[in-house]
């Protein structure tokens, strides 16, 4: 069995943002030569997600300003974590929302997608330096 490993790493300017990972995902499928396997990708902070959906602007925009109604950022005195000195406890909720990570089955060395899905990865509280891992395993 084939394991590749290969970390994405982001320094997104701004709180949020959503970016299509897909291609670089599927670079990295290219370059494992795994022809029948599974494809890991997770956020590896606690204020970021990944996670398959549509790529469609008006989707995206949907997610975000939901996201902003279920965990507000302001005002920072909703969050007891914010007393820590931090003012992101709005963003660890939307991550635990939009989870973790995704596995998707590789076949004939592509990812095995249904109709329109695409790899995201999803910053809640960005303005600094924050990674991405791809695991791929198989034959």
């Amino acid at each position: 069995m084939k394991s590749h490993r290969k970390e994405l790493w982001f320094e997104i300017k701004t709180r949020r943002d959503y970016i299509n990972i897909t291609e670089k995902v599927q670079a990295e499928i290219d370059t494992s030569g795994v022809r029948e396997g599974l494809c890991l990708v997770n956020a590896m902070h606690i204020t970021a997600s990944v996670y398959i959906n549509d790529d469609e602007p008006g989707l995206i925009k949907d997610y975000d300003d939901f996201l902003e109604r279920l965990a507000p950022h302001e005002p920072l005195s909703l969050y007891r974590h914010n007393q820590t000195g931090e003012d992101n406890g709005d963003a660890h909720i939307k991550r635990q929302f939009m989870g973790r990570e995704v596995v998707v089955a590789i076949t004939k060395g592509k990812l095995d997608f249904g109709p329109w899905e695409q790899i995201f990865y999803a910053e809640f509280d960005g303005r600094r330096r924050k990674r991405a891992l791809i695991k791929i395993i198989g034959e």
